[in-house]
């Protein structure tokens, strides 16, 4: 692994401001705006969000692969404009597709791959043994890639993406179309990296479980944005110890300075909810989700409900439970993360 002076006291990856647009004018697509981002060395961090939320242009950029628009991004301490080759160096990349050649066998493919980035033939035979070792490949090593299934293929880019043994490794989408087993095994291999070698890894993911499973920060990105971030734990307790959801139509205006001004009240979020149209359409007016964290929720709910009732806001259904990374997606954002996904 390449480690210099400059590098032992920088982030792995930081960024300012960064921002890439598509277009010019009325007609530009603004994927990524003004991101900040700072990754400590050693770190496993998750940026969460949907499809179209500007993960992977940021990925990209991070990679070299796409120039910025404005702002600045290093990574290791390298800018990755004007320091591209120092960044490539440092870096392995799994990208959001399956990218193989389907008529290489899987030990051509970390081959050719160690080719380019000039590893000797020994130092590539003692790799490729190494690598297929640690991702369950090794029997299937020479059978041509197309005949792998979806997780063999995950295993065999990941396996390509440490060839070069990089300080950082960007894995965008890992698991996207992978079954449960697979899921879990990509999982494994992800937390080993970090423990056995100290790899700093940047996972991009629409799921949930999978942020909550690996990271140890989160960063939640929505329309380019990151709205907010830190340890699961974090996240999750500043909605309170449980989170009471009141889904409902109505003026909700009141109701939140009511319920904010409750002694057990520990945070209150109005959402809209993305069934909207269907309820309009029956002229019962926009369907609303109020997201009421407290310290208790069942012995807060009928407090909670009977304010409700008195407040011009009729309820439709509740919900009571402990606050999960999904509270916290739909607190900042505005809406659950599927709604996005099915855009």
């Amino acid at each position: 692994m390449i480690n210099t002076n400059r590098e032992a006291d920088v982030p792995a990856i930081e960024t300012r401001g960064l921002v890439k647009s598509f277009g010019s004018g009325d007609e530009a697509v603004h994927a990524v705006r003004g991101l900040d981002l700072t990754i400590a060395q050693g770190e496993i961090y998750a940026l969460l969000g949907p499809n179209g939320a500007g993960k992977t242009t940021t990925i990209s950029m991070l990679t070299t692969l796409l120039l910025p628009t404005s702002g600045t991004a290093c990574v290791s301490g390298f800018d990755v404009v004007t320091e591209a080759a120092a960044v490539r160096r440092r870096i392995g990349v799994t990208f959001q597709e399956v990218v193989l050649d389907q008529d290489l066998t899987g030990r051509q493919v970390l081959d050719f791959h160690a080719q380019l980035y000039g590893l000797n033939k020994t130092q590539r035979r003692a790799k490729i043994d190494e690598l297929a070792a640690l991702v369950e490949l090794t029997d299937v090593l020479d059978r041509k890639s197309a005949r792998y299934s979806g997780g063999m293929k995950r295993r065999l880019e990941l396996a390509r993406g440490l060839m070069t043994e990089p300080a950082i490794l960007f894995l965008d989408e890992p698991t996207q179309g992978l079954d449960p087993q697979n899921r879990a095994g990509i999982w494994r291999y992800v937390r080993q990296l970090r423990a056995e070698r100290g790899i700093t890894l940047l996972l991009t993911t629409h799921s949930m479980d999978e942020a909550e499973e690996l990271a140890d920060r989160v960063g939640i990105i929505d329309q380019g944005k990151l709205v907010v971030e830190g340890s699961l734990d974090t996240l999750v307790r500043s909605m309170g110890a449980d989170v009471i959801a009141l889904h409902g139509v109505g003026a909700p205006e009141a109701l939140l300075a009511r319920l904010q001004a409750l002694p057990f009240v520990q945070q209150v979020k109005h959402v809209l909810s993305n069934d909207g149209a269907a309820l309009e359409a029956q002229n019962e007016g926009a369907p609303h989700i109020l997201q009421v964290g407290v310290d208790a929720g069942d012995r807060r709910l009928a407090e909670v409900v009977t304010l409700a009732a008195s407040s011009d806001f009729q309820i439709r259904s509740v919900q009571v439970a402990r606050p999960s990374l999904a509270d916290v997606f739909l607190a900042h954002t505005g809406h659950a993360l599927r709604d996005r996904l099915d855009d």
